[in-house]
């Protein structure tokens, strides 16, 4: 099988996704429907790899560079290729005509993944001739620090779409994570949601700042979080395992859980009146130089958790 893959959409997350396929040795052609972004591409690329190599995740930028080229139309990017990551606009009316270009430009044995957050892939693949080549790979902002990919099937994907994409994955450096089925939010942002919809309900309701509060996930059960998920935290917080825990706790958390905080945590109220209590310089410059500093942390502690783990 061929060595070639491409990128559909060349933004952030596409650039990303390119530079942690030519890292592994893959030969990576990318097309975006902006021809700003890939007239931008060449030195957003080289910036990006030089980040990496300053973070310790990339030891070669040069020979990672040359490993990717542009195209000037989707069709050629996807000309020869095994397995395609588009990334385009989170619109369903978007995605559904990548696809259906895509099911028509790729080799009939490729695989087409999509980068999307929140669409479910039946609902823009239904239609195609080959369908069951069709799969989320949800990555986690931004991919080249978090490794996490949720891989999230149609009805019609098949198993064997599913096993080769996770072992392309994996032969990344990712760490994919397989659904047995679809739900709107895959796993990730499921549980995601359910934190920020207790958080902005506490928020809301005055009870800590929202300093305490990210303090209390920082400093609190987000140390424990970077080294296992909330199954095994909870496994090692009782005598007796998780059963053990579940006896001892149960009844609390299902008192917690008949009181669920409501959709109106989400509205742009809360968050304006949340905003009026923690004033930050929000300009893009500077939401820029946080997002950078966020990255640099990111990479060190990989970094740290990467030697513990040799």
């Amino acid at each position: 099988m061929t060595d070639t893959i491409a990128i559909i959409g060349a933004g952030l997350i596409g650039r990303a996704w390119s530079a942690l396929f030519a890292r592994a040795g893959f030969t990576v052609q990318v097309w975006d429907a902006d021809p700003g972004v890939l007239r931008r591409y060449a030195e957003d690329m080289a910036t990006l790899c030089d980040t990496m190599k300053a973070e310790g995740l990339l030891d070669d930028p040069a020979a990672t560079i040359a490993r990717i080229r542009t195209c000037p139309t989707l069709e050629e990017a996807a000309d020869g290729v095994a397995f395609v990551q588009e990334n385009g606009p989170e619109r369903i009316e978007v995605k559904r005509d990548l696809f259906a270009r895509l099911d028509t430009a790729a080799p009939a044995g490729a695989i087409l993944a999509s980068s999307t957050s929140a669409i479910v892939a039946s609902r823009f693949t239904e239609s195609l001739e080959h369908r069951g080549r069709c799969v989320v790979g949800h990555p986690v902002n931004p991919p080249h620090l978090v490794p996490v990919v949720e891989l999230c099937p149609a009805p019609w994907t098949t198993p064997e779409t599913l096993d080769r994409a996770e072992a392309l994955y994996a032969r990344i450096g990712q760490v994919p994570v397989r659904m047995t089925r679809e739900r709107d939010g895959f796993v990730l942002n499921r549980l995601q949601g359910a934190l920020l919809a207790e958080a902005l309900r506490l928020l809301d309701e005055g009870v800590v700042s929202v300093e305490g509060l990210d303090a209390t996930i920082k400093d609190g059960l987000g140390l424990r979080w970077a080294l296992m998920g909330p199954i095994e935290t909870i496994d090692l917080n009782a005598p007796g395992g998780i059963v053990d825990y579940a006896t001892r706790y149960g009844g609390f958390y299902a008192d917690l859980a008949s009181t669920p905080a409501g959709p109106e945590v989400f509205s742009v109220e809360t968050a304006e009146k949340i905003a009026a209590t923690w004033p930050q310089d929000r300009s893009p410059d500077n939401i820029r130089a946080r997002q950078d500093r966020r990255d640099r942390r990111l990479a060190a502690l990989r970094r740290h958790l990467a030697s513990e783990q040799s």
